[in-house]
């Protein structure tokens, strides 16, 4: 038996290996043709280190495209948002976790089931009442609509109902209102949710794509994933070294956030999904 659990342990380590090179492979790929010089890129053959690193692509797509502006339009976005989500989701999981109310459950039922109704479902209505705020092509239209979220309401209250009601209790006993039992008590205990919420709020926010496209019009206020288009006005011989290289650029702080938490985004994720 002891044979066979080893064997079965290598092949388990030989599959993921596997898998991780086919899914490490494009990631690798899009990389190294980013610092390939345009010979290398339209060559006959499939080369998976380039002869020798070109960094002028980087430099073209930092020096002479927008790219860094809507990476700063992105960054600040991407923040706001993770930070209006924390607070609001942070509040509403409180309520529905440790207050009582008439109609808590049905109102919870209601707010979980519209992560059912897909965004297109909505985004010509929702375009429509930022266009008669006048909202259009600011940070406010890019910002405001994604200020609370389902997925972090839910994320938090079920964080919360693994508290011991005990605590609770004892708080309210000792004068401990709910404000001050949720910024010194809840959140603090907290942690791994909210840092699991604020790293899948994140990627989200960061990887936006029909939102802005519809309600950004100028470099001032275009995030990167509209503004990598920018980079197929380039020489066709050179475009796919640029675009590559600002896909590099943009996609590294995901990764990088994705990467840094993902331990803590895995545990946040799968506490408290089994208890009601």
């Amino acid at each position: 038996m002891t044979g066979l659990r080893k064997w079965e342990t290598r092949f388990i380590w030989i599959m993921n290996l596997v898998l991780a090179l086919i899914i490490f492979f494009p990631i690798w790929y899009m990389f190294i043709t980013s610092i390939m010089d345009s010979s290398d890129v339209f060559s006959d053959k499939v080369m998976l280190f380039p002869s020798y690193i070109y960094i002028d692509n980087i430099i073209k797509v930092l020096t002479q495209t927008p790219i860094p502006r809507y990476l700063l339009n992105t960054i600040i976005v991407s923040c706001a948002i993770v930070f209006l989500q924390i607070i609001t989701s942070s509040l509403a999981a409180y309520a529905f976790a440790f207050m009582e109310f008439r109609g808590k459950k049905l109102l919870f039922i209601l707010t979980i089931s519209t992560m059912m109704v897909p965004g297109e479902a909505t985004i010509i209505a929702n375009y429509l009442t930022v266009s008669t705020w006048k909202w259009l092509d600011t940070y406010r239209v890019l910002i405001i609509p994604f200020a609370a979220s389902a997925m972090g309401i839910f994320i938090m209250r079920q964080f919360y109902m693994t508290f011991a009601k005990e605590i609770k209790e004892a708080a309210t006993i000792d004068g401990c209102g709910n404000f001050r039992f949720l910024m010194e008590i809840a959140v603090p205990l907290s942690k791994p949710a909210v840092g699991a919420f604020g790293i899948y709020s994140f990627i989200n926010a960061w990887n936006m794509y029909m939102w802005p496209l519809l309600v950004t019009n100028s470099d001032a206020t275009r995030t990167v994933q509209i503004g990598i288009n920018r980079l197929r006005d380039a020489d066709a011989t050179q475009s796919v070294g640029l675009i590559l290289a600002g896909v590099v650029i943009i996609t590294l702080p995901a990764m990088i956030a994705f990467i840094v938490g993902q331990k803590q985004l895995v545990v946040g994720m799968t506490t408290g999904s089994v208890k009601e």
